[in-house]
């Protein structure tokens, strides 16, 4: 997965540019899709920095093997982003957490 693909997939699914993040709470990782889009005045990044967080974040998605569970997620939920409440997708890392996690 690329940033692109990350980001059509979202574009397809909500009809806006989100910004996405990766969070530990309580020593789980999320993928987090936010309520702050790309297309508002008050977003802080420019496009370009928008498609370098979401290649980076797609390269972790990949080395976790994570890709294709967040891509079926976003495609089968029903929830949407909304002000103040992300869209949260729980990240198995597997035996391997320990080397992502510190």
């Amino acid at each position: 997965m690329t940033g692109d693909d990350l980001h059509q997939i979202i574009l397809t699914k909500w009809g806006c540019s989100f910004d996405v993040q990766l969070r530990k709470v309580q020593g789980k990782v999320f993928f987090q899709v936010m309520w702050k889009y790309l297309e508002q005045v008050s977003f802080p990044l420019s496009e370009t920095q928008y498609i370098e967080n979401l290649n980076e974040i797609a390269q972790y998605l990949d080395a976790w093997g994570s890709a294709i569970k967040v891509q079926q997620y976003i495609e089968q939920t029903n929830a949407r982003p909304r002000l103040g409440k992300a869209v949260s997708i729980p990240l198995e890392l597997g035996d391997r957490a320990s080397e992502w996690i510190l």
